[in-house]
């Protein structure tokens, strides 16, 4: 995914600034793609310059309205019937993990517990979402529940996992565990 067909997909709705497409970034997709203001601007920018939005409106200190161009609704179509490619699995937490026997238990045992708690908050999070908004009547209310679906069950099965980490590290020091042969 990239911000530029994060950006043409909000455009779809209506025009809007590159301050109401922060705000809408923030209360919509803020939890599958994260963006700086810089990067949001810059990104008009290059769209702008790409034919893809028009700037449909200018107002004072500089404000700019955008509008989505047929050009950038087909670079948009495009993307979304083009398979994505695979992507590199790089995870920070996962490479951490994998060290994590060059730890005390108790450290280890620490730091799984915090991967536990934060997974458990970023449930809770998604749950206050899920039930603070309403989804229906507006073309991306379905795909943004599925979304959002998708980001409790994979918070629910990384919580999961780090209780079941949890119990695979000995509680004293020097104590063997047999390595894990399944999932379960």
């Amino acid at each position: 995914m990239s911000l530029r067909h994060a950006l043409l997909g909000l455009l779809t709705d209506r025009p809007s600034s590159g301050y109401d497409l922060m705000k809408l970034f923030d209360t919509t997709l803020a939890n599958v793609w994260k963006a700086t203001q810089s990067q949001v601007y810059g990104e008009l920018t290059r769209m702008t310059d790409a034919d893809l939005i028009d700037v449909s409106a200018e107002g004072p200190r500089g404000r700019k309205e955008y509008t989505l161009r047929p050009e950038g609704r087909a670079e948009l179509e495009r993307w979304l019937t083009t398979p994505a490619p695979p992507q590199p699995l790089r995870s920070d937490a996962m490479l951490r993990v994998f060290f994590l026997g060059l730890l005390p238990p108790e450290q280890a045992r620490e730091h799984l517990a915090r991967m536990e708690a934060a997974e458990a908050e970023q449930r809770e999070q998604l749950e206050r979402l899920r039930d603070g908004r309403e989804w229906t009547g507006h073309p991306l209310a379905l795909s943004g529940r599925l979304v959002l679906e998708y980001g409790l069950r994979d918070a629910e099965a990384k919580r999961e996992w780090a209780r079941w980490a949890l119990d695979q590290i000995p509680r004293t020091p020097g104590a063997e565990t047999a390595v894990p042969t399944t999932g379960a």
